[in-house]
């Protein structure tokens, strides 16, 4: 292990990058996607951080489905529809006592348990993240818990950001498959980024063969920390990133997609949560647990502001696609060169000046 993990980065003009734009193969994108897409959920979707949910309620979309979460005077999680049995209450603006969930309007109290006009919905806390299983919604067969990636074990400290885009979870997740654009997109956090592999576009690759493998240097300002990082989805609205070589090895970052409701416009809104989980080898590392509530808010800051430019990205992409399947985006061709519906490929929009970010 190399005592110094950090390296002195030359002042490289975000012009004079190599471009990516030929190795970015929508086909490879899309077929990614696809195989993401056709992987079993078990009807489970992310609604938080573990730490999101106390023993006050907790409002939570997904798919339009309203709920409420919250935890007992045991600590076990509750959830389920968030409208009143009695007559349609907010059930998140009440009050949890003793464990009870009390209906601010007239004092109708939920334990938490199936009753005959409301019934409790499966919830699950991995440890980082809460999970919901809505079978109505995912439409699967159901299973016991989440289909969850690998993680690193301790020492780890965990932090987890959220934000809401307007686009599909399928959107936020082909974002995760086109790593070519981080050091194009995010020369903030990102630099010299090289994808060593991509899968081939094999509809029925096996599972242990479908990963993008990218060598990245990660920007600290002039110092950079280069590391081997594999891309893979283990379901269909989870995309993992995982260090296998270089500083922090085993560290992973999560990606979580779930689909809340249709904006104002009829458009779709989404919900992106992502779970950053550190970890390393090195001695200090197993002190840092102590200070951990000075670093989750830098490693909060530094999610959010990827999510920041990524939604847009996946927002331009959803756009991108329509436009695509409509035919709007051959308004301004000449008839002689547009493609046929057929031969029209679907492509990951790329950004047309530097970032100011």
């Amino acid at each position: 292990m190399k005592a110094w993990p950090f390296e002195l980065l030359p002042r490289t003009p975000w012009s004079q990058q190599k471009p990516t734009y030929r190795q970015a193969d929508p086909a490879v994108i899309d077929a990614a996607l696809k195989r993401s897409q056709n992987r079993p959920s078990g009807n489970w979707y992310v609604v938080g951080a573990s730490t999101d949910i106390t023993s006050k309620p907790f409002a939570a979309t997904v798919a339009g489905a309203e709920l409420v979460c919250w935890r007992g005077d045991d600590g076990r999680l509750h959830a389920g529809p968030a409208r009143c049995p009695h007559l349609g209450a907010d059930m998140c603006t009440g009050v949890v006592e003793r464990g009870n969930l009390i209906c601010p309007w007239h004092g109708l109290q939920l334990t938490g348990r199936t009753r005959a006009d409301w019934t409790a919905v499966p919830i699950h806390d991995d440890g980082v993240l809460v999970w919901v299983r809505l079978d109505r919604i995912g439409g699967e067969t159901p299973t016991e818990a989440p289909i969850l990636p690998a993680r690193p074990g301790l020492p780890r400290i965990s932090a987890v950001a959220a934000m809401t885009g307007n686009c599909k979870p399928e959107d936020i997740i082909a974002n995760r498959m086109d790593p070519w654009h981080g050091a194009w997109f995010h020369p903030y956090s990102f630099t010299r980024l090289e994808v060593l592999s991509a899968p081939p576009t094999d509809p029925d690759l096996p599972d242990e063969e479908d990963r993008f493998l990218v060598a990245v240097t990660f920007r600290l300002g002039r110092l950079g920390i280069p590391v081997i990082a594999e891309f893979t989805s283990p379901e269909p609205r989870t995309l993992t990133m995982r260090i296998i070589e270089g500083e922090g090895c085993g560290s992973v970052v999560e990606t979580h997609a779930s689909p809340l409701r249709d904006g104002a416009d009829g458009s779709p809104q989404s919900r992106v949560v992502e779970a950053v989980i550190a970890h390393s080898d090195r001695p200090g590392f197993a002190h840092a647990g102590r200070v951990q509530g000075l670093i989750i808010p830098f490693m909060r800051h530094a999610a959010h502001r990827l999510w920041r430019d990524d939604l847009e990205y996946a927002e331009r992409l959803a756009q991108v696609r329509r436009q695509d399947d409509d035919g709007t985006a051959d308004l301004l061709t000449p008839p002689s060169a547009a493609p046929t519906t057929e031969d029209r490929p679907r492509r990951a929009a790329e950004p047309e000046s530097a970032p100011t970010g």
